[in-house]
């Protein structure tokens, strides 16, 4: 799902950098260097640290003094207020967009389930993370709530780059996760557009619930191997 290059050379340098941060093919605490980019892109210096500015400005780079930019950091700190925040402002948009949310919106909300479905099935994960982004995106404009949106387009920005773990099944369980997402979609869709907003909000909980473990998998470590943890019962016994 990677961009065409348009005539408007600074546009799409702003909307592929986002996409590489956000499904990771440019990691978390990456140094962006700018001259480097500026060639890639085909932009002055100019444009191009307008790209940053923008980009900082949505959570996507920090910008740092005499240091150049760099693609936000998921610390241990940042991801301890992802994981308490999250279904907090998930569930809160839920209940205002079943509120608020227009036919012409649940049309093309319908729309970009489809596509997020199709790309799953097909083990498409940059595309189905990309998707599930540009999904509660929508939500997201629905609920018609400029407070809660910047928070939401804040915490989707690290959503989608954990989600990466998510759409890459490993195992049968994991495969069947992501098939019970795609159903969760649906179902969510058909509460905002019947205008229930409690079903939404608890059809959104189960969801975030749904995608939690995976996404803490992102920052947990592999458990250490058996014989790692033999040998240090062995050195704690002498």
């Amino acid at each position: 799902m990677r961009l065409e290059s348009p005539k408007n050379k600074k546009a799409y340098c702003a909307a592929d950098l986002r996409e590489r941060i956000l499904t990771q093919d440019i990691p978390p605490g990456t140094d962006l260097d700018e001259a480097n980019l500026a060639e890639e892109y085909g932009i002055s210096r100019t444009p191009l640290r307008e790209v940053l500015h923008r980009l900082a400005g949505g959570g996507y780079v920090r910008l740092e003094e005499n240091r150049g930019a760099k693609v936000e950091s998921l610390d241990l700190s940042a991801l301890r207020k992802f994981f308490q925040t999250a279904p907090l402002i998930y569930c809160s948009i839920a209940r205002q967009a079943a509120e608020n949310r227009t036919s012409q919106q649940v049309a093309a909300l319908k729309e970009v389930q489809r596509a997020f479905a199709e790309a799953t099935r097909f083990g498409d994960a940059r595309s189905a993370a990309l998707l599930n982004h540009q999904f509660h995106d929508s939500i997201g404009q629905m609920a018609d709530n400029p407070y809660l949106f910047a928070g939401l387009k804040r915490m989707l920005v690290d959503h989608t780059r954990l989600s990466q773990t998510f759409f890459r099944p490993e195992t049968s369980a994991d495969e069947a996760r992501v098939r019970k997402s795609i159903e969760q979609h649906d179902a969510m869709i058909s509460a905002i557009e019947a205008q229930e907003p409690a079903l939404a909000t608890d059809l959104t909980l189960q969801h975030w619930d749904l995608s939690r473990d995976q996404l803490e998998k992102f920052v947990r470590p592999d458990p250490l191997p058996l014989d790692v943890i033999a040998m240090k019962d062995r050195r704690d016994a002498v």
